[in-house]
């Protein structure tokens, strides 16, 4: 074998490992987020209020839906604030939703990227991780989701849309009143934004 065969071969094998090394950071880094998920949300579950364990007195309207202004109220953990938790019945999904986006946050779990449930704005920004919204391609119109926020108060929409938005359509995410709440998420390539548009149920909010 000549000297450019066995460099041909050396610089194949050091791209093979190199392609092995980044599988298996992926990998790990999927792992890490599932896991950190789901502590932050048995933490979550833990401190915020059951739905229906907030009681009035009678004839007071919840301060939520007096003053949809207000902001959410926030529950820490870890050094992160949450506002909430998502459910997807249809995934058998339920995820803790911090109060903020940033991509490091997003490694742990869904964010708030824009709005408010209280507003009928709320949008969800999640990484494609099969235990975040990696699966969100297999939801359905009509399918429901569920937001429950830390005061116990629970949100129910319908999946009324599903679509594929280019990175530089972001402003899409938070234009327009025709949903009530949005989630998004990278699609496998990474090139587009599968993009879930929920609208309230006529129950509403409980």
């Amino acid at each position: 074998m000549n000297k450019r065969g066995l460099v041909c071969i050396i610089c194949g094998l050091i791209l093979l490992l190199t392609s092995l090394g980044l599988t298996g950071y992926n990998i790990l880094d999927e792992r890490r987020a599932g896991e950190s998920a789901e502590r932050a949300y048995g933490l979550l579950r833990s401190q915020a209020l059951e739905p229906g364990e907030l009681q009035l007195p009678e004839g007071l309207i919840p301060p939520h839906q007096a003053v949809p202004e207000l902001p959410m109220r926030e529950v820490e953990i870890d050094g992160h604030a949450y506002i909430g938790y998502i459910s997807l019945p249809t995934l058998e999904l339920e995820l803790p939703v911090m109060s903020e986006w940033s991509y490091p946050k997003m490694k742990i779990a869904p964010c708030r990227y824009w709005g408010s449930v209280y507003l009928d704005n709320m949008v969800i920004a999640a990484h494609n991780y099969v235990d975040h919204f990696g699966r969100l391609g297999s939801i359905a119109v009509g399918d429901p989701v569920i937001f429950t926020d830390v005061d116990g108060n629970v949100f129910e929409y319908t999946v009324s849309e599903l679509l594929q938005l280019n990175p530089n359509q972001t402003l899409n995410m938070v234009k327009g009143l025709d949903w009530d709440l949005t989630l998004f998420t990278c699609n496998a390539s990474g090139r587009q934004r599968l993009t879930v548009r929920c609208v309230r149920t006529e129950k509403g909010v409980s």
